[in-house]
């Protein structure tokens, strides 16, 4: 174990990337979960957070909330999945100390084994029993391989003055935890040639992603916290492609009295408010985000929001 262990070291601080294929180390990544990791560690007492995959850190922009008198915190990651979340929560939740939490459930993140997400974690936040936990959970050799090797980086320090760039190609890092993507949309025609995977195309969910979300819901609720689920707009088709829907929708009902799903209630263009066929551009979230703050259904109510959280129906 003790050669297996100096190995993985050496081979991750001096092998080229190609020969590292089953181990990624990626501090930073394109999401910049560094800089929203160390932002969650100084944040304290803020009004709302939002919890999720990339449907999150690309959906809510913090400066629109802001406009509306809402202090904001954007914990979403690529494909977190509910393992994720947990951990987030358990490490996080306390001094951000939100009066309301709105997570973005979409059944993607349910079928997802997780490990994309958890190397990013991994790289990202400090490795404990819970990072330890998780790798036994995916039971992956790159979520082995990266815990090892992120424990030894951060054992050692080596990632000290470690600076992210705030602007990577298109996307833009806004205090607040939101990837902001420069202005550009989808092209049905790209869409329609795209493939979704048989695994993703059905609601069978993974039973460690849905044992991992009751105690979600169970961290949460021990708070006193009030959360409110909504998924928010994909195109048209990607929402009629995936045939579970309507158990889906169904599955989040049973956990919850709060639960909105967009794809019923917004009218997007899929071409003018979409980058790709599943994400937002910023003038859809600029769209998404109000209706969120104004519409009938789902307005925030600011007084009870400022005492305990909950949504006006």
């Amino acid at each position: 174990m003790t050669s297996y262990f100096i190995f993985l070291i050496a081979w991750g601080s001096f092998a080229p990337g190609h020969l590292r294929k089953n181990l990624i180390y990626g501090i930073g990544g394109y999401a910049n979960m560094y800089s929203r990791i160390c932002e969650a560690k100084k944040m304290h007492n803020v009004d709302i957070l939002f919890l999720g995959a990339s449907h999150t850190y690309r959906g809510f922009d913090p400066r629109i909330f802001k406009a509306y008198g809402y202090n904001t915190f954007n914990l979403g990651s690529p494909n977190q999945t509910p393992l994720q979340t947990e951990i987030l929560l358990e490490r996080y939740l306390s001094n951000l100390n939100p009066k309301l939490i709105i997570y973005e459930v979409h059944p993607w993140p349910f079928l997802l084994d997780g490990v994309e997400s958890a190397l990013d974690l991994l790289a990202n936040d400090k490795i404990d029993m819970s990072s330890v936990k998780m790798a036994l959970t995916l039971n992956n050799v790159k979520a082995y391989n990266t815990l090892i090797y992120s424990w030894y980086r951060q054992l050692f320090d080596l990632d000290n003055g470690f600076k992210e760039e705030m602007k990577k190609e298109d996307d833009t890092y806004i205090s607040g935890g939101y990837v902001e993507k420069k202005l550009s949309f989808n092209s049905p025609e790209a869409e329609k040639k795209e493939e979704i995977p048989v695994t993703l195309a059905h609601w069978k969910p993974k039973a460690y992603q849905l044992i991992a979300f009751e105690r979600i819901l169970k961290i949460i609720k021990d708070k006193n916290i009030e959360m409110v689920f909504v998924q928010a707009p994909v195109t048209k088709m990607v929402f009629n492609v995936f045939d579970g829907n309507d158990k889906f929708d169904a599955f989040i009902s049973s956990k919850t009295d709060h639960y909105i799903n967009f794809n019923y209630l917004m009218k997007l263009d899929d071409s003018l408010d979409f980058f790709d066929s599943h994400h937002l551009n910023q003038q859809g979230v600029r769209v998404f985000n109000e209706a969120l703050l104004k519409g009938k259904e789902t307005q925030l109510h600011n007084k009870v929001l400022m005492t305990h959280a909950s949504f006006k129906k």
